[in-house]
């Protein structure tokens, strides 16, 4: 894979990129990141089967938030593992029976292990502390991580409770500052001076009063525009597009609160979040779902105008402001919350959660190991061989962090074998070490998803014999 497994860990290393919307290379334009989805998505790739570890590592990321490294590094070591066990002359499908076997092991033995804590709010909010510290160790920002964990925690336990909602834009020139019981119409239309789309022509236009008539005309079909918005009973116009200042002023006669150019992820969320009906078309009033809110204003977070939405009835939402002294520490800074808060919202569905530093992997490998010895022939090879690659994943950890892996991947299988499961790697002090001491915890779902996507993905795979 490119950059290979060395941002694996909480000792990875970062990698800088350089690429702009064109496919070339910009020195201007510098990404700062281990995250090898981002990574990936930059880099052009023209094998298939690259292309394939790179969609898991998508879903991952996409789906659960972390895990993206984990899952292509064990897709990466078992596709090496096949290369050996084809030079063993051992046959697709023995190996593919062997693997399906080995899976199933493993994600029984892993099944056994989850401990759930949610009946307990604060030993929840705790393991939820920990997974946050753990998913946010091997960021660029690991000295701010028990500050953004902390934030991301409360904004997950406080989303059923608390609904607030930041937009990013300002309130028009002369308009009401503060709404209370919003009435809140999202819309996509033309407000600016309307524009005919007719190539090759022109208005011939020879004294001041035709000029003067033309004005009167654009704004009478404005007013009609404004007068069909109040006829849905708003008092908060918010549209995806720019509006006029004669728009403008006539909504301020009325006492109606406009926000024009909202940005579109921004606006797309606050539709969903207010559950309401993104309008592109005024001729059906009585059809179309207002947004509704307890209050609406403008508040200053720092020097930047926002414009804040309190008490979202239909929808729930609370909102994160990040700054940063440069835009690519922000741009880290935004993915990596990004991580977390996924990663944290799949605990809250799935609130099971097992042990990390490597201990997971090691468990499975082990119980792997001992469905081999109880097998026979060259399939007891080809399950061995999915237990090695399991136990590459803290060996690569451990290597990046600069420690002898061989050694402390030696002493671990030894504490595993001792029945010390909670026994995983510390990277500070390059030792082995109670992952619950140390609060080292991760969702079951992730450890679950890495195994099933990089064993189907690599099976799938083995399953093809060419390419057209």
């Amino acid at each position: 894979m490119p950059f290979g497994p060395s941002a694996l860990g909480p000792k990875g290393m970062d990698k800088i990129l350089r690429h702009n919307m064109s496919g070339g290379f910009d020195a201007d334009k510098l990404l700062i990141t281990n995250n090898r989805t981002m990574i990936l998505s930059k880099i052009d790739v023209d094998n298939p089967v690259v292309k394939d570890l790179v969609d898991i590592s998508k879903v991952q990321y996409d789906e659960v938030g972390d895990g993206s490294k984990s899952v292509v590094v064990l897709a990466s070591e078992l596709l090496r593992e096949t290369e050996n066990l084809l030079g063993q002359k051992i046959h697709l499908q023995t190996i593919i029976t062997g693997w399906s076997k080995a899976t199933n092991e493993a994600l029984t033995v892993l099944e056994g292990v989850p401990k759930n804590n949610s009946s307990n709010l604060e030993q929840f909010k705790s393991d939820l502390m920990n997974i946050a510290r753990t998913t946010l160790s091997s960021k660029i920002l690991q000295e701010k991580k028990d500050h953004l964990s902390k934030l991301c925690v409360d904004a997950i336990l406080k989303i059923h409770n608390k609904t607030d909602f930041l937009l990013g834009e300002r309130i028009g020139t002369n308009m009401p500052k503060r709404i209370e019981n919003a009435r809140i119409l999202i819309a996509n239309i033309p407000m600016n001076t309307d524009k005919r789309k007719v190539s090759d022509s022109s208005v011939h236009i020879d004294s001041i009063a035709k000029l003067v008539q033309l004005e009167l005309a654009k704004n009478e079909k404005m007013k009609d525009k404004v007068e069909k918005i109040l006829q849905f009973s708003c008092n908060v116009f918010i549209n995806r597009q720019l509006i006029c200042d004669y728009a403008n002023q006539l909504f301020a006669e009325k006492g109606v609160m406009t926000i024009e150019h909202a940005d579109f992820e921004g606006f797309k969320r606050l539709a969903q979040i207010l559950d309401a009906d993104i309008v592109s078309t005024l001729d059906t009033p009585d059809e179309i779902r207002l947004g509704k809110c307890i209050l609406i204003e403008e508040v200053i977070v720092n020097e930047d105008k926002l414009i804040k939405l309190s008490g979202v009835i239909q929808g729930e939402a609370c909102t994160i402001v990040l700054h940063g002294a440069t835009q690519q520490i922000l741009d880290e800074a935004e993915r990596l919350i990004h991580d977390a808060l996924c990663v944290l919202s799949q605990t809250v569905k799935e609130p099971r959660i097992c042990y990390g530093g490597g201990a997971a992997e090691i468990l499975m490998a082990t119980a792997v190991s001992q469905l081999a010895e109880k097998t026979s022939g060259e399939e007891s090879v080809v399950i061995e061989s999915f237990a090695h690659a399991l136990r590459q994943l803290p060996t690569i950890i451990a290597d990046n962090a600069g420690y002898d892996s061989a050694k402390l991947i030696d002493n671990l299988r030894t504490a595993h074998a001792l029945g010390k499961s909670a026994f995983g790697l510390d990277m500070e002090k390059g030792i082995t070490a109670d992952m619950i001491e140390l609060g080292i915890l991760e969702p079951f779902y992730l450890k679950r998803q890495v195994v099933i996507r990089a064993a189907k993905t690599v099976e799938m795979i083995l399953c093809l014999d060419n390419i057209i």
